[in-house]
């Protein structure tokens, strides 16, 4: 067979090309994970009041610690505290959002 060079698929070294391929993907994965794992440690805290209501979370939206200040309890007007609860929650939400896509934008929404 004249002109015929072997290889892959008769495409002459298409089987190197494939292992590189290969060996980016496991790359990428392996750096995808250590950045999933990164995440658990990045700690944010949403507020609001003032800093009369604190929320601490990681970046994975896990909340870890609620701090309340006396001066935002009125046991009159519980609806205040409620929304001062939220809108910490939301606000501490809104920064693991921002430290997750710093650490995951990367990867273009892949997920292995």
């Amino acid at each position: 067979m004249a002109g015929f060079r072997g290889g892959y698929g008769g495409f002459g070294g298409g089987g190197n090309q494939m292992q590189n391929l290969m060996r980016q993907a496991q790359k990428m994965q392996e750096e995808m994970k250590k950045a999933q794992e990164e995440l658990d440690e990045i700690t944010v805290t949403g507020t609001s009041g003032g800093g009369l209501v604190k929320v601490t979370m990681n970046a994975k939206k896990i909340v870890s610690e609620v701090n309340i200040d006396p001066n935002a309890v009125d046991t009159e007007d519980l609806t205040m505290l409620e929304d001062l609860l939220v809108a910490a929650l939301n606000d501490g939400y809104k920064k693991a959002d921002e430290e997750y896509t710093k650490k995951m934008g990367a990867f273009g929404g892949l997920g292995f």
